[in-house]
């Protein structure tokens, strides 16, 4: 009887060790990378977290798109960089893709938002700041816009599957 018992608890007490251990690796690898490019829930956990404090979050949208943003990504190394992506609201898709990141760095983030065809480019004044808007036809010959301009230290990218009046409206509600 105490042997079976001894066994089940040794038993017990290794599969609780191996829980432990699996945890520890688990959790070593976000603490050395912790400023490395991940997803994170929200804007407030990326600022908790990375210790970020200006982070551009658009206050207009399109009543199509949809709140909070599907995707969030974020890294404090080599150089700063957030991306938010949101979705049509019943559909699965992308539809906006908002990126910040150091300007000093020439990030260009891979989108899942691409213009096929760039139909104009031109120099667009956003609240003051000069920025470039480019319009043209993304797939499913749906209108595509983008606009970048500089804030301060950061590059700020605005790019949706939607008219360039709509996306200017975006990036308007972004400064204050």
């Amino acid at each position: 009887m105490h042997k079976r018992f001894f066994m089940y608890f040794s038993f017990a007490l290794t599969v609780a060790i191996l829980i432990a251990v699996l945890k520890i690796i688990n959790w070593i690898p976000m603490t050395i990378q912790r400023d490395e490019m991940r997803r994170y829930r929200n804007v407030e956990e990326i600022k908790s977290k990375l210790n970020i404090k200006d982070i551009y979050v658009p206050a207009y949208f399109p009543e199509h798109f949809s709140w909070p943003p599907s995707e969030i990504l974020a890294q404090k190394k080599p150089f700063l960089a957030v991306i938010m992506q949101f979705k049509y609201k019943g559909r699965g898709d992308v539809a906006l893709i908002v990126s910040q990141a150091d300007a000093r760095a020439n990030f260009i983030p891979r989108h899942k938002i691409r213009p096929l065809e760039i139909k104009e480019r031109v120099w667009y004044s956003i609240k003051g700041r000069e920025g470039e808007l480019v319009v043209g036809v993304c797939e499913n010959n749906e209108p595509c816009s983008q606009i970048s301009w500089d804030e301060g230290k950061y590059r700020i990218n605005v790019i949706a599957k939607y008219p360039p009046l709509e996306v200017i409206k975006i990036a308007e509600s972004m400064l204050h």
